[in-house]
């Protein structure tokens, strides 16, 4: 069983019922719906090429998947969330643009806020001692001949390459797409996605997802608002 941290938007937001849609597979209830028909690409492509970010839902990685540390527990990480949540405040970007990072596509911040980062780094950071470090098996996973030196160095120091300066905040909606078939997809994800990226987003809850068994959906364990809408939402 492995355990993540990760942004996603709460559960009635209308982007995470929009993504929900687009994926095919909604991590808060596990409810699975038909890939979407859209004129010029049909609902069997869709399927195929969003099978692998179907399995871990819609989300933005913070605290990448682990084993829980001994000594740990579900209940001692959600209560850490929880207490962590209701002392950091939203950070809202002011849209989410859809790109292509490493051939796959994502929906990502324009720029690189400061304060997203800040929020990030301080998730890696807080929630490390809930890790078990990683076996020799999972380093080999990450294909670390691949990495660069300092990507190399987060993954044996922190479990994850992409934190720090390396962390790239994105919220996938495909696997890899090939040169070829990448306008028509991201047509695709224009139309179905709509006036939906023309708004700001905030980034203004934790949640804990967990992976129950080895290659299983991740599924929201726990969502956690973010300092004053905590206190909006229990008002």
């Amino acid at each position: 069983m492995r355990y993540a941290i990760y942004f996603t938007p709460a559960p009635d937001d209308p982007l995470t019922r929009t993504a929900a849609k687009w994926l095919g597979r909604d991590p808060f209830t596990g409810d699975v719906t038909p890939a979407p028909a859209l004129g010029r690409i049909s609902a069997a492509e869709i399927a195929f090429h969003t099978a692998a970010a179907r399995r871990y839902g819609f989300h933005a990685t913070l605290k990448a998947p682990f084993r829980l540390a001994e000594g740990e527990t579900e209940a001692s990480l959600g209560k850490a969330v929880d207490a962590f949540a209701e002392g950091m405040a939203p950070v809202v970007l002011p849209r989410l643009v859809i790109a292509q990072l490493d051939s796959f596509f994502a929906l990502m911040p324009e720029g690189k806020p400061a304060a997203l980062h800040k929020l990030a780094d301080d998730v890696v950071v807080a929630f490390d001692r809930f890790r078990a470090p990683l076996t020799e098996a999972e380093i080999e996973r990450r294909n670390p001949d691949a990495l660069r030196p300092a990507e190399f160095r987060n993954l044996c120091q922190w479990g994850y390459p992409y934190v720090f300066e390396a962390f790239r905040f994105h919220m996938t909606l495909t696997g890899r797409v090939g040169a070829e078939e990448a306008p028509r997809i991201r047509g695709a994800i224009e139309e179905f996605f709509g006036t939906m990226l023309e708004g700001p987003v905030a980034v203004d809850g934790l949640a804990v997802f967990v992976e129950p068994e080895a290659g299983a959906p991740f599924k929201v364990q726990s969502y956690h608002p973010l300092g004053r809408q905590r206190e909006r939402k229990s008002a």
